[in-house]
């Protein structure tokens, strides 16, 4: 490629994507380390974006209705760290760049969410960016129907790898895409042919253009270095009616030695070839030099939409009373008032009317409540509607006939609905929540660990969530997945015992604002345990003492959820034997521990034998069963140490030995 012949063509566009590859390149030199590669092949394509169609101000990066751009080929960062940079977000200092990847420096080795702004969601897990725009889509079609046009109406623009395309979860969420008709939806692919290991023909065969087609969407090609296409093939995108994905070929390290080379893809830091790739750009300038020129024209860059910002804030000012209330209240941070309130009315029916019934039937009567309130939470399953009971008696459907509507069907794809649910949350002015079966917590493990990452506040509903399922056996039914999801940093994870807690359990999730929540339901009834009306949210302690021992507190009985009947009944048969047996409700752990330690010793003393009772394996208990000291009481555990089997509930139960009598059995043996 004759990059002369490139610059001759638009030298004002070559000048300023120059400075893309500059940064780029002496970024990663001075960090030893990186992916130069990407943001060379793509500067070209990037600065025609954020020239003539990117609506943002740079001087108020949380602009309610700015386009987002998401960088779902996140090793590529420093194009991200380099736009920001130039176009002027304050933050991004020329001495974060100098800083790339190093401690305490804000240019992460991938975007990571909250580090910067104008980072909007965590990419470098390759998939998740594009799967995470479908939410920021959808959420914005939301917007724009609850709110109206003058307030919310604006585009979501990606960057995709060939590696994003390879991942399963681009599938998932390109076809939700297409289903969802997501017309204000632009991906934009880097179309270069190189993986890590050499060209993607090593690995596959796909006909990406006519994937997207397949899938509902609309699709170019074009020359990935020539502005003037570039331009042209966005403008048409954006009146498509439809998704679009534009396939931009590129040439990945363009203009050094590694070019269209996998070599091309990591850090390139040689310095003779440095030099010999700023020459072939034209580029004389020293190291993290930019010309005042071109550093001026990407300002003006940067202050374009300020104008159209400015009329966005003259409209909210001038919208009703009552649509300014209800544009802050999707975007508030507390919940209201009316809500604690209507949390505790039904707790007080539930109280009183004692109902046995499957937790997540209770959550669905919870949701019930809530939903009616906070009219900004969007629901959905993937394709288990009806077992995880997610859709509220409010609730409609969104779809492209109705952008109203509140409750998604996903689909068979756990990870795409994860993916996509972080995506509203980022986006803003949504709660979302969305259910699968707990087992398959698998599928969606890649974006519920970025939810905890980015300080995400999801609610994941995982219903069936044991043992207790029955006949579908092992294949469906969870032994690892609580450990699993507690041993995840920055995680609630909510298993609660009867109608009561799960209500309490859900009004937590709903207040957090930086993390997000697993809420594990039963399959099974349940009988109630709170049977006396409490104002107060017992389970945001974490864990309380459910039942007070009668006489000399010999032993604690700690359980969750559905076990907690178990070990009700285990007290029962104790205390006839004159054994004082206090119960110990936990249905998050999380909370729990972030009790004052006066708390925590109150509702587990040391002296007492202690018994842990859940139907999932012992990993994460220790630390309550042995004291957080390690040596503070005899202890031991009744529950799972392996997978289960296919059979009614009641009868797993008992073979696997969670029962009152194999309780109260331990107990004896441990006081013995």
């Amino acid at each position: 490629m004759d990059l002369k012949e490139l610059a001759a063509r638009n030298p004002d566009h070559w000048r300023k994507a120059a400075a893309i590859r500059a940064l780029a390149l002496d970024a990663v030199a001075a960090a030893n380390s990186g992916h130069s590669g990407m943001a060379m092949g793509m500067a070209d394509v990037a600065t025609v974006l954020f020239e003539k169609h990117l609506k943002f101000d740079a001087s108020a990066p949380d602009w309610a209705d700015r386009d987002r751009f998401i960088l779902s080929a996140g090793h590529g960062s420093m194009l991200l760290y380099a736009l920001l940079h130039l176009t002027g977000y304050e933050d991004m200092t020329l001495d974060q760049i100098k800083n790339f990847r190093q401690w305490g420096a804000i240019t992460a080795g991938h975007p990571e969410y909250g580090h910067a702004k104008g980072i909007e969601t965590t990419t470098g897990p390759l998939g998740q960016g594009i799967a995470n725009s479908v939410g920021f889509a959808m959420a914005e079609e939301m917007a724009r129907s609850t709110h109206g046009k003058a307030l919310q109406d604006h585009y979501t623009y990606v960057i995709a790898g060939d590696g994003c395309l390879m991942e399963g979860v681009s599938q998932e969420a390109i076809a939700l895409a297409g289903r969802q008709e997501l017309s204000k939806l632009i991906v934009l692919w880097d179309d270069n042919n190189i993986t890590i290991d050499g060209t993607v023909e090593l690995s596959d065969k796909t006909d990406q253009v006519q994937r997207f087609k397949a899938s509902g969407w609309h699709v170019q090609a074009i020359d990935g270095h020539d502005p003037e296409a570039i331009d042209a093939a966005i403008t048409a995108a954006k009146s498509a009616g439809k998704p679009s994905m534009i396939a931009c070929k590129t040439h990945i390290a363009l203009g050094h030695a590694a070019q269209d080379t996998s070599k091309g893809h990591g850090a390139l830091t040689d310095a003779d070839q440095l030099k010999a790739a700023k020459d072939a750009y034209g580029w004389e300038y020293g190291a993290f030099e930019i010309p005042a020129d071109v550093a001026q024209a990407w300002k003006d860059i940067g202050s374009r939409g300020a104008g159209e910002r400015v009329a966005w804030e003259d409209r909210l000012a001038k919208a009703s009373s009552g649509k300014q209330r209800k544009f802050a209240a999707a975007h508030a941070q507390e919940l209201p008032t009316k809500l604690t309130n209507a949390i505790r009315r039904h707790k007080r029916e539930m109280a009183e009317s004692q109902p046995k019934m499957a937790t997540r039937k209770a959550s669905e009567a919870a949701l019930n409540v809530t939903n009616d309130i906070l009219l900004h939470t969007v629901g959905g399953s993937a394709d288990l509607t009806g077992s995880n009971n997610t859709k509220s008696t409010d609730m409609t459907v969104f779809d492209p006939e109705n952008r109203k509507g509140r409750y998604v069907h996903y689909g068979i794809r756990e990870h795409g609905m994860a993916a996509a649910m972080n995506g509203m949350a980022l986006h803003g002015g949504i709660k979302p929540y969305g259910g699968t079966f707990m087992c398959f917590t698998d599928y969606a493990r890649g974006s519920m660990r970025l939810s905890a990452l980015m300080g995400v506040p999801v609610v994941y509903v995982m219903t069936h969530d044991s043992i207790g399922l029955g006949e579908d056996g092992p294949t469906h039914q969870p032994v690892e997945h609580l450990a699993l999801n507690r041993a995840t940093p920055n995680t609630l994870v909510f298993r609660p015992a009867d109608a009561t807690e799960t209500a309490e359990a859900w009004e937590i999730a709903f207040a957090q604002t930086n993390t997000p929540s697993v809420m594990a339901l039963s399959r099974q009834s349940v009988p109630a345990v709170r049977t006396s009306y409490k104002s107060a949210n017992l389970t945001a302690q974490g864990a309380y003492v459910l039942a007070e021992s009668e006489g000399k507190r010999q032993v604690i009985l700690m359980a969750t959820g559905t076990e907690v009947s178990i070990a009700m009944a285990a007290r029962d048969a104790l205390q006839a034997k004159g054994i004082g047996t206090r119960v110990v409700s936990m249905p998050c752990m999380e909370l729990f521990a972030q009790q004052p330690e006066a708390y925590r010793k109150k509702v587990l003393p040391s002296g007492p034998v202690r018994i842990g009772i859940e139907a999932a394996v012992r990993q994460g208990w220790d630390q309550w069963l042995l004291g957080e000291r390690g040596r503070e009481a005899k202890a031991g555990f009744v529950g799972m140490t392996g997978f289960g089997a296919s059979a009614p509930a009641e009868r797993l139960y008992q073979e696997f030995g969670i029962t009152a009598d194999a309780v109260e059995r331990l107990a004896t043996q441990l006081l013995g």
